[in-house]
């Protein structure tokens, strides 16, 4: 039985993948699942460079506006929406292309890595959240590095909540949560799968970061940031912890002033771009597609998609 083809187009933020997704998707009869953890909320548009419905050229998203910024998302939850989205999408005679830069949620799909289904310590987690408001991240992410240096190495301390998560896992099974990682890297993907990472040249990338960043500020991050506050969207949600929205969320709680706020956005974007190349480095299907190399955009698109055929 022949498997079930899959495209997935990835790469650091602000990199330009959305224009070339829309570019294969109709030379290969494609729609679009966004592999974006803030993507999926309503109201997040700004922050999240979310694609306007007139930049889609028709051609269907799927996990774009699906949930409240007050609901959790998770990457378990990413992988079920992701699969049922991709069964329509097959039904319907056409290609599923996953789009998007959170490594993790795409190696899920890419892998079908299994989440274990241990019980939840719900006790265990509110000590560690306690733990972590009450001597900082940085203690949680010590407490890791004793029990999962290879997980610390990858999880930035910034990042309680998975911090917390793979703390929860070798609490509950006694092994490192890397190890369980690793042996579901190791399986074979049950897709044809084609994966691609669009690169640039480190300080052009940075140039367009920062650039970003200003574009987002000039056409509203800020009042996007406090109508989701009059919504009753709380700092510590998972929707508030994503680039821009996290600083920006801080001016309005006067941890920082307005220029503060913009550049902890371009220093923490940088530095998530950084990681994200990292990440994509230990993906083994991964075909680097450097844009630079490419005389324009449809060019590079003509050549993804051959690799494609």
């Amino acid at each position: 039985m022949d498997k079930q083809k899959l495209i997935i187009l990835s790469g650091p933020t602000a990199v330009g993948k959305t224009a070339i997704s829309i570019g294969l998707a109709h030379i290969l009869n494609g729609e679009i699942i966004s592999a974006d953890s803030m993507q999926v909320y309503k109201h997040m548009d700004i922050g999240s460079g979310k694609i306007k419905p007139l930049e889609m050229e028709g051609v269907p998203h799927h996990l774009i506006d699906c949930l409240d910024p007050r609901e959790d998302f998770n990457v378990k939850l990413f992988k079920a929406m992701a699969e049922d989205a991709m069964k329509g999408i097959v039904n319907r005679g056409r290609l599923p292309i996953v789009v998007g830069g959170t490594g993790f949620y795409i190696q899920a799909i890419a892998y079908d890595i299994a989440f274990s289904e241990e019980a939840d310590d719900l006790a265990f987690r509110k000590e560690l959240e306690t733990e972590g408001k009450e001597k900082g991240k940085e203690y949680l992410h010590n407490r890791l590095k004793e029990l999962d240096p290879k997980a610390a190495e990858m999880i930035p301390a910034g990042n309680m909540k998975r911090v917390i998560r793979a703390l929860e896992f070798f609490h509950s099974t006694g092994k490192p949560i890397s190890e369980h990682n690793a042996k579901e890297r190791a399986k074979p993907s049950p897709y044809d799968l084609r994966y691609f990472v669009l690169t640039l040249p480190r300080d052009e990338l940075y140039r367009d970061i920062e650039n970003r960043v200003d574009s987002m500020v000039a056409v509203g991050l800020f009042e996007e940031v406090e109508k989701l506050r009059e919504m009753g969207v709380k700092a510590g949600m998972t929707s508030m912890q994503g680039l821009g929205y996290k600083q920006a969320y801080k001016y309005f709680d006067r941890v920082y002033n307005r220029e503060e706020a913009i550049e902890a956005i371009k220093k923490e974007t940088r530095h998530f771009a950084k990681r994200q190349l990292t990440w994509f480095k230990r993906e083994k299907e991964a075909v680097w597609v450097d844009k630079g190399k490419f005389n324009g955009r449809e060019e590079l698109i003509s050549y993804i998609a051959e690799r494609c055929r």
